[in-house]
């Protein structure tokens, strides 16, 4: 499994939130540049980068934060927040993002997801579904919905999505470990897909659990607060993964 260190951007600063409450952020870094590159000196052979400026707005507010990553750094990004139109992907993937992510506009408008598929293929375009409360949170994570993760996950299969982020929003930020039940259900969810699972990782235990899992389906993890308090290592979280 992949390890992708997380780069939040808020306000102009790299930030981690607690359960997706924008009143709740610590910032770490006062240069989104500045955390990118501490994460690629510790060996980071990839990065999510996630505008949460653009989540809240529903346009992309954090692309010159992009393009200063990707120009300064080889590092494979993959970024989202605010991609909510096809236009909003094509400029996303021109300032250097190597893939793109997009929210709950993949479900709420299924013709701007078969356009950007179309557009640039499954391979580039993940999906991200957040859950709160057991339900898919939108807007941000400022909402919950009524539709259920899996479910949300068997219609984006049905059209097409191959490459999905998962996030337990209630555990995100809390550094208690993920729900491996949980993983363990989604990751069988996206069938012959991916996912990237986020939330609640805290320590290296969490990472040894997961890779235990051996879900086919799971590709990899996304930390972002533990890494920025220093429970471990990039090369730490790595080799836990490949155990």
């Amino acid at each position: 499994m992949r390890l992708y260190p997380a780069v939040d951007i808020l306000g102009g600063s790299a930030v981690r939130l607690v359960q997706g409450d924008y009143g709740a952020s610590t910032v770490y870094h006062e240069d989104p540049l500045a955390a990118a590159r501490a994460m690629s000196e510790q060996g980071a052979r990839y990065l999510h980068v996630v505008d949460l400026d653009g989540a809240r707005s529903g346009a992309p507010a954090n692309l010159s934060h992009l393009r200063r990553i990707t120009d300064a750094l080889e590092v494979p990004v993959q970024y989202g927040g605010g991609l909510r139109s096809a236009q909003a992907v094509r400029d996303a993937l021109a300032a250097g993002a190597s893939r793109a992510i997009l929210g709950t506009a993949a479900l709420s408008d299924p013709d701007l997801l078969g356009e950007v598929l179309a557009e640039h293929g499954a391979d580039r375009v993940l999906v991200s579904v957040d859950a709160r409360d057991g339900c898919v949170a939108t807007a941000g994570w400022t909402r919950s919905g009524e539709l259920g993760p899996r479910e949300a996950i068997e219609r984006l299969r049905a059209a097409g999505v191959e490459r999905f982020v998962y996030t337990n929003v209630d555990r995100d930020g809390m550094l208690q470990g993920p729900d491996l039940e949980e993983v363990r259900a989604i990751a069988a969810a996206v069938g012959g897909g991916s996912v990237l699972y986020s939330g609640g990782i805290g320590e290296l235990g969490d990472l040894e659990a997961l890779a235990r899992l051996r879900a086919p389906g799971l590709a990899g993890v996304i930390v972002g607060k533990a890494l920025y308090e220093r429970r471990f290592t990039v090369a730490e979280a790595q080799a836990a993964l490949s155990a």
